[in-house]
């Protein structure tokens, strides 16, 4: 079978290579390509059967087997999708699975925000000073507050009427929206700024739990930030990652362009961009309107709970999502790929 996979090796490959550009995004082949690939399809079934019955060769086989069934779905694929399915496809899979492509960065920005967490904490409990050195001094919750007048400021606002509501909503989403830009934008500058950002926002969520937990209210602390924060934080730690992708891309081009390094970064963070501006949308929802209404502490967490379980379940499934495909294309493996004896797949 040697020279049989020698002869029809560049059919495969042809084919190889639409089907990977397909499995990017459907709508990159043009008319003739799909053509194309339909009939590269059917030459590869064929010798898929001759192969099956003539040969014993099982990596050959597998191969075959992994081409074909990946150009069979891309086939029978929809040739066009409209925009509120491309929105909807997003919606469900997209976003999570950019966030799966993308996990170093987005993790090394998660620790960052918990790092910084960890040390306005416990600078904050240790040293008084620092602490105030640390806290906005406009803010009214300042340390050394009594527990009173922090919890007059936690249940602050919940008998306002929808308006006032709506226009909080909208405030919370400019503030938030201005600091996932500035992380994001950050990492043209080699990712240094969006390093020291992510740092400082964990450091302020540290102070702002020392203040409280001196105070003696924990739980309503908790209860009153994890709602909206657990979809909030979450959004900052993926622009701090879309920043620290963009500064990778900066510094170490690799054999590419520097240009061209930035572009293909800009490809991959435009998701997770789109994804995180919906993620702060409802949590300035959560904010203005959940947060701001006379629910239970117990009831608060449970909705933070419930939050922080769609959320771990909808990344895992962008992992899922990224491991099939790479089950379906990844197992279409380059006909030069040794075989464990040392010979290619024929």
């Amino acid at each position: 079978m040697s020279s049989f996979a020698f002869r029809n090796k560049q059919v495969w490959e042809e084919l190889e290579s639409l089907v990977r550009r397909a499995h990017r995004w459907s709508g990159s082949l043009t008319s003739q390509e799909r053509e194309r690939l339909d009939a590269l399809y059917r030459q590869t079934t064929v010798h898929l059967a001759r192969v099956s019955t003539r040969s014993n060769d099982p990596v050959l086989l597998e191969y075959l087997n992994a081409l074909t069934a990946a150009a069979h779905s891309v086939i029978y694929l929809p040739a066009r999708q409209s925009i509120l399915g491309r929105i909807r496809e997003f919606a469900t899979e997209g976003f999570a699975r950019a966030i799966a492509r993308n996990w170093r960065p987005c993790a090394i920005s998660s620790a960052l925000l918990i790092v910084g967490a960890l040390i306005g904490y416990f600078a904050a409990t240790s040293d008084p000073v620092l602490a105030h050195a640390m806290w906005p001094s406009q803010d009214p919750r300042q340390p050394g507050a009594s527990a009173e007048q922090l919890t007059s400021h936690l249940r602050a606002g919940r008998d306002d009427a929808g308006g006032a509501k709506f226009l909080l909503t909208s405030f919370l989403f400019q503030n938030n929206l201005k600091v996932g830009l500035l992380a994001m934008a950050a990492g043209l500058l080699a990712g240094v700024p969006t390093v020291f950002l992510m740092i400082y926002n964990g450091m302020i969520l540290g102070v702002f739990a020392a203040i409280h937990h001196q105070a003696g209210i924990d739980a309503e602390m908790w209860a009153w930030i994890l709602p909206h924060g657990i979809t909030e934080i979450g959004a900052i730690a993926l622009c701090g990652g879309v920043g620290l992708m963009i500064g990778h891309a900066v510094v170490s081009p690799g054999s590419l362009s520097r240009k061209q390094s930035l572009l293909n970064a800009g490809r991959e963070a435009s998701a997770i961009c789109l994804g995180t501006a919906a993620m702060l949308v409802a949590a300035a929802l959560i904010e203005g309107y959940i947060r701001q209404t006379s629910w239970s502490t117990a009831a608060r967490l449970l909705f933070a709970a419930s939050t922080a379980f769609f959320w771990i379940a909808y990344i895992a499934l962008g992992f899922y999502r990224e491991r099939q495909e790479r089950s379906a294309v990844a197992a279409v493996v380059s006909i030069d790929t040794p075989s464990p004896s040392g010979r290619g797949p024929g």
